[in-house]
Formats: structure tokens, sequence, C-alpha cells
């Protein structure tokens, strides 16, 4: 059973350059005792995976799929179907959601398998961020919708990242800040947690490009949106946190000049900007770093690792209704497709009401 005889691919990028990709085509793995192979199905392409690709050297994210020197598999999130398995538990057939290549194929190593997934246990991934390894099945995972599986595809990990974002801002009080303030705001991620920021009482403001301030505002999540060009509306009386979301230090500067000492904490969650998103720019960017798995597990820690899928679930099931109103599911299939579609995403061409899903 499974993929034998036929071509497996990975679509890599220029690591110094990411316009620059090649296509490698090898055959399908063919796994030994322990492993299975998994199939790409249904892959999500957002500003957030140019952020996995910005952020790879430092964050590690180049090495959850290796490849070439000097070449990068960027990382997606989607479905995936196990082709072959020889993995005792684990049928050929199950459909798993997590972490994936840009390619058409990935081979694991599944340890912990059961109803819920499993988790790749390959050695090269031993060592990288544990919430990154995990497969759940789509038989067994709380949030998922089989109705809603382009949604998931697009929102899911952002909006886990906004759900966790939001939850160590209101577990830290926000710092003391009475209001919280995001950059990229038209992004998934960043009105994911307003969203939530609002349904825990929080005031938001949303600082966005102009051409985007009539579709945030639309999106109801903040109390106020400002276009960047537009920052000394943006009052200096009230304590505030500024999450960068965009990646610009030239903007948090302004930022910091506009709220001068009303301005308690500042904190980078992702970059958008692949031009300002040096390790240089990044440490003057501000003195700390959300990542969203120290947050979750600290919360594993206190809920156990059911309590928080509970609790992320029922934030989805109120989020996802608004969000299938908010985006344009756009699906395009094939390899030429995903590369058309990164590089528009990569040039900033994407609109933000675009929802891009590729299929393979």
């Amino acid at each position: 059973m499974g993929d034998s005889g036929r071509n497996s691919w990975t679509l890599a990028v220029d690591r110094s350059d990411l316009a620059r990709t090649r296509r490698l085509a090898t055959p399908v793995p063919d796994p030994a005792p322990g492993e299975a192979v998994l199939r790409v199905q249904r892959v999500g392409l957002t500003a957030n995976n140019v952020t996995y690709a910005v952020l790879g050297d430092s964050f590690r994210y180049w090495e959850f799929f290796p490849t070439e020197p000097g070449w990068g598999v960027v990382p997606l999130w989607g479905f995936a179907e196990v082709a072959e398995s020889r993995v005792d538990g684990l049928a050929e057939g199950t459909r798993v959601y997590g972490y994936l290549p840009f390619g058409s194929h990935l081979l694991v190593r599944p340890g912990r398998v059961g109803e819920r997934g499993f988790r790749d246990t390959s050695d090269h991934r031993a060592t990288l961020p544990s919430p990154y390894n995990a497969y759940a099945a789509t038989t067994g995972h709380p949030a998922y919708e089989a109705d809603r599986e382009d949604l998931q595809v697009l929102f899911r990990p952002l909006f886990f990242t906004s759900f966790m974002l939001a939850d160590w801002l209101d577990d830290s009080d926000a710092m003391g800040a009475e209001r919280i303030v995001l950059s990229s705001a038209s992004s998934k991620t960043a009105y994911g947690t307003a969203f939530e920021l609002h349904r825990l009482g929080r005031e938001v403001v949303g600082l966005t490009s102009p051409r985007n301030v009539a579709y945030t505002e639309g999106l109801g999540c903040y109390d106020a949106v400002l276009p960047y060009d537009a920052l000394d509306q943006l009052s200096p009386d009230v304590p505030t946190l500024y999450a960068d979301l965009a990646g610009d230090p030239a903007l948090t500067a302004r930022v910091r000049v506009q709220l001068g000492s009303s301005l308690l904490h500042e904190v980078v969650v992702g970059v958008t900007h692949q031009d300002a998103a040096t390790a240089g720019t990044l440490a003057d960017t501000g003195p700390a770093m959300f990542f969203a798995p120290d947050q979750m597990r600290k919360r594993i820690g206190e809920w156990g690792r059911e309590g928080l899928d509970s609790r992320f679930a029922d934030a989805w099931r109120a989020f996802a209704p608004l969000a299938d109103q908010w985006v344009d599911v756009v699906v395009s299939a094939g390899p030429d497709e995903l590369e058309r579609v990164w590089q528009d995403v990569l040039a900033g061409r994407a609109d933000p009401r675009t929802g891009h899903v590729i299929t393979f």
C-alpha cells in the first residue's frame, strides 16, 4: 500500500532571499519499522508562514523539515493522510492536523499513538518546541469541525496564538496597562487576539495601513482603529501595552515617541515585514518576544492538556462563525499554485479578506 512508485516534491526557499525558490523531486519516503509517511492534502498559507521563514534561524523553524544547505522548507499548517504506516496502532488512511512542509510528503516517527493522534519523535525534532510535533487525529480533537476545514487550515494555528496571547495578557493583567494596542491589526493573528481580549473585557486599539482601515473597523473587534499615519490620534494619557505584530522598528519608534511614559510594556508577537526582521531590529523592538508554546506549557501545567484543549475549543466555536464572515476562502491546487501564493503573500500583495488554501 502507500505511495510507492510516485514521486515526492518539496518547494525550498533560499534562506537569504525568500523570494527565490526551487522545487526538489525525490522518491516518496520508504518507512522503516516505527515510521509512517504522511501525504499532505490541504494547507493554508498566510503571513504567519512568512514569519516562520523570517525567524527560521533564530526560532529554529528551518530545523523541522531539513533540506539542502542554504535552503529552507517553510512550515505550513493543515491536514494530511497517513499514506503508509509501519507503526502499531496507526492505521493507513488516518487523517491528522498538524505542522507540515512546503511539499507533498512527510516521513514521521510517531510516538504516544492514541485516539488523539501522535507526536513525531524523529531525532532531529527532539529538541524543537514540543507543540509543533503534535499531529491531532481529526476524530480526536474537540475543536475539529468537518464542515469548517478551510477555516481551521487558515485560522486554527493563528487563533491558537491569538488565544494564548490574549490569555497571557489577561493572566498578567496586561502588565498594568488599561489599553492594549496591536499593530498589523488587519492580520488574522491580531484580530483573533482582539476578539479574545474583547471577550475578556479589555480595551483594544488596532493600527493598520490606510487601505485596510475600513476592513479592520468592520470586524468589530477593536475599540478604535487608526492608520499608521495617524498615530498622533493615539492618546498619550492612557497606560498602554503595545503588542507588535508587524515587526516594524520604525513604527515601534513612533509609538514610543507618541506614548512616552504611558507605554508600560512592549512585546513582539510576529514579523510580517521581512526586511525589518533581523536579529538586531528584533532586539531593538522591545524587551520581550511572545512565544505561544511558553504560555501553552504554563497552562498545561495548570489545566492539563485536556483542559487547555477544551478551553480552546470553546473559544474557537465562538470565533469561527464570525471568521467565516471575515474571510473569502480561495482554494488553489498543486505546487505551481503554492509557489504563486507564496510570492503574493511574501510581497504583501494578499488582500486581508483573502484566505489561501492549497490542496494537493
